[in-house]
């Protein structure tokens, strides 16, 4: 009864840290009982939190008991994988080193537990509450169209691109990938991509067998941290609209190139063309040919990264702008039930 009381008489303070190659973003929303009344967004030159960052997060957090730190996931050793069996996940990774969760008895995702403890290490001034897997954003970003259309959905974070294959809310493959460590398989080839592989999993998964992780020290449960099973539905949008809302011009998407975006779009390109490739040509996978892709950007890239998938691959590409801060603040107000 008095957290009731007191949950009235403050707002609740999200803060948002989204960790990029040469900075952290830090988005700040305060939310009363009818929603966010203030937005507050900075950037830190920095790749880890300092004297500068703790005390712009704290000038927040000490308005009100009720705060909540939100981290996104930039774990190289993390991903999905297209079962919830206990039996069969093994078959896709070795899950030993890793923090695990069903998401909605479909599919299930993954990062490091060695990760998840540098993030408690580093955050151990602030404290953190919630955890996200970029997963997580990409699987809410595009919910409409992922319940509805086969296709492949990415996002472009600066150093990472996060992608997925769903056919109608049914994960087929998904990787996370290093635009600076990841290895290329020059030897996978579009030329050589065969047919549609016909593959029939083992039928009869049992729900029950699907493991529930351990916690990690003083950071919540992976379970608790990332749920996506509350996520609120999303309109469909009219095939008019969707065509505005997803397709920017070249002149705008160039407009918010980098001056090195070529080279950087470049490889999004070969990462993406060769994740295709893995997921034509793994036996692992249920494939299906692509037509589709949908591009969550975070970054701005250029026109170039559409005109290769295009032109290269003959793929049908849609383009949306995405706020990391924002989509991080909407995953935790969701936890808690705002």
């Amino acid at each position: 009864m008095l957290d009731k009381l007191l949950e009235a008489l403050y707002n609740k303070i999200f803060v948002n840290i989204v960790i990029n190659k040469h900075s952290v973003n830090l988005q700040v929303d305060i939310c009363s009982k009818k929603g966010v009344i203030d937005s507050v967004e900075e950037n830190f030159e920095t790749s880890y939190i300092n004297d500068a960052m703790l005390t712009f997060i704290k000038n927040y957090t000490a308005e009100s008991p009720f705060y909540y730190i939100s981290v996104l996931d930039i774990s190289t050793q993390q991903g999905v994988i297209p079962t919830c069996s206990k039996n069969l996940l093994p078959r896709y990774h070795d899950l030993s080193d890793s923090e695990y969760k069903c998401h909605d008895k479909l599919w299930t995702y993954y990062t490091s537990k060695t990760d998840l403890y540098e993030i408690e290490k580093i955050y151990k001034d602030i404290g953190v509450d919630f955890i996200f897997s970029p997963f997580s954003i990409l699987s809410k970003f595009f919910q409409d169209k992922i319940s509805s259309h086969m296709a492949l959905y990415v996002l472009v974070q600066e150093n990472f691109v996060c992608l997925s294959v769903f056919e109608e809310s049914k994960l087929l493959f998904g990787e996370y990938l290093d635009m600076e460590n990841t290895q290329e398989h020059d030897d996978l080839l579009l030329d050589d991509i065969e047919d549609d592989i016909d593959l029939d999993l083992e039928e009869g998964i049992n729900l029950e067998d699907i493991d529930v992780i351990d916690d990690v020290d003083d950071v919540d449960d992976f379970g608790d941290i990332e749920d996506l099973d509350s996520l609120e539905d999303i309109d469909e949008f009219s095939e008019d609209v969707e065509e505005e809302f997803y397709q920017e011009s070249e002149e705008e998407i160039e407009e918010n190139a980098s001056s090195d975006g070529f080279n950087e779009d470049y490889q999004r390109f070969s990462l993406i063309q060769s994740a295709i490739n893995r997921f034509y040509k793994d036996a692992k996978y249920e494939s299906k040919f692509i037509e589709n892709v949908y591009i969550a950007d975070s970054v701005g890239i250029s026109a170039d990264l559409k005109k290769y998938l295009e032109e290269e691959m003959f793929l049908t590409v849609y383009v949306r702008k995405v706020d990391l801060g924002s989509e991080l603040s909407s995953l935790a107000q969701e936890e808690m039930g705002l």
